[in-house]
């Protein structure tokens, strides 16, 4: 048993009352956020006589669903999260809530984090899309993200964040099973060129996530850099944004998140509408933070990283749960992700044709 809080119903009012030095009265909580790989609730707190303290905080457990618990158990997704704020979130610039507690539990599969609230806030919606406003704000945070952790050896080599020695070699291997179940799912609804795509990337899946040439990381990623993970006019309009959900942090190329981010995020009428403008208001992001960039410099790894937007879509749909919002949420991704590999024959790059 975890000697910690794994469910939000045991967080008790004793325990706050010690974690924060101030006598809790009572606690209650309630779900918030549509995540399918960890729970997240708010607790609201009330506090015995003259004790002060924070009314509400957020609080993240393990999935209900047993479909999701075991895919974030396999994949280590759980203590990449907790050791991400433990470890490098004070290393980078990029705005996420700060932590109260933490607990990890020895084989990985039960954790708590206890955040600030960060509320009132305004959620990214995946399926609405987002102004342009806000994709300036995601982009700014990628590279404050990225720029900070570039060739940070001291970072990139902790060994937790590096990818697991055979993890591509298992997602390779279990790829075309989950674009066969996204298949099925999703055949009446995403156009046939883009099911034709993704049946490609499913072809070419060992050359994909096991590349004999794979290039060397160069900083902290995100991974799964969109807008569900996003909070926007965060403490009630003071600040801007802060980024949530780092289970799939790891090191690799700056282009897999903003590939990403463009891809599956902002909608693809804005995305072809403002790309340019965009990536140059990256490369100006990383240019200021000591990282000098160009667009020229991006371009190739921007198209392939629209194919991680793809991949991420089929594999979540066949491995976390099904849920109504899901289903829309993972077709929204594969949508935005196909039309832009389309648009920039990102199979082609993946292939060397280009």
């Amino acid at each position: 048993m975890a000697e910690f809080p794994v469910h939000p119903d045991a967080v008790t009012a004793a325990w706050l009352s010690e974690l924060l030095g101030a006598r809790v009265a009572s606690v209650a909580w309630t779900p918030i956020g549509t995540g399918q790989v960890g729970d997240s609730v708010r607790f609201e707190l009330e506090y015995a006589g003259d004790a002060q303290g924070p009314a509400t905080l957020a609080g993240k457990f393990p999935a209900a669903d047993q479909t999701s618990r075991a895919t974030a158990s396999t994949f280590g997704l759980y203590a990449k999260e907790v050791n991400f704020y433990r470890d490098l979130a004070p290393a980078l610039e990029v705005r996420v809530p700060d932590v109260r507690f933490s607990g990890l539990s020895e084989d990985g599969s039960e954790f708590i984090l206890l955040f600030e609230d960060l509320g009132p806030a305004r959620g990214g919606d995946q399926v609405a899309g987002c102004s342009i406003e806000d994709a300036e704000q995601g982009i700014r945070q990628a590279a404050a993200i990225h720029a900070p952790s570039w060739g940070r050896a001291d970072l990139l080599d902790r060994e937790w964040v590096k990818p697991r020695e055979g993890h591509g070699a298992q997602v390779a291997a279990l790829y075309p099973q989950a674009q066969a179940l996204f298949r099925e799912r999703y055949a009446e609804t995403l156009p046939r060129e883009m099911m034709r795509l993704c049946d490609e990337l499913a072809e070419l899946s060992t050359s994909y996530f096991t590349p004999s040439d794979r290039p060397a990381p160069q900083c902290v990623v995100h991974g799964d850099f969109r807008l569900d993970n996003m909070l926007f006019d965060i403490n009630g309009g003071s600040e801007p944004i802060a980024v949530l959900d780092w289970q799939t942090c790891t090191t690799g190329r700056p282009m897999t998140d903003v590939g990403y981010f463009l891809g599956c995020g902002i909608g693809d009428e804005r995305r072809r509408a403002h790309e340019e403008e965009l990536l140059d208001l990256y490369c100006s992001e990383m240019t200021r933070r000591g990282v000098p960039l160009s667009r020229e410099d991006i371009w190739h790894e921007y198209r392939l990283g629209a194919l991680h937007g793809v991949s991420t879509a089929v594999f979540s749909a066949a491995f976390v749960e099904r849920t109504e919002r899901g289903d829309a949420n993972f077709l929204s991704m594969a949508m935005g992700a196909c039309a832009l590999a389309l648009h920039h024959d990102s199979l082609g790059a993946l292939k060397g044709e280009t």
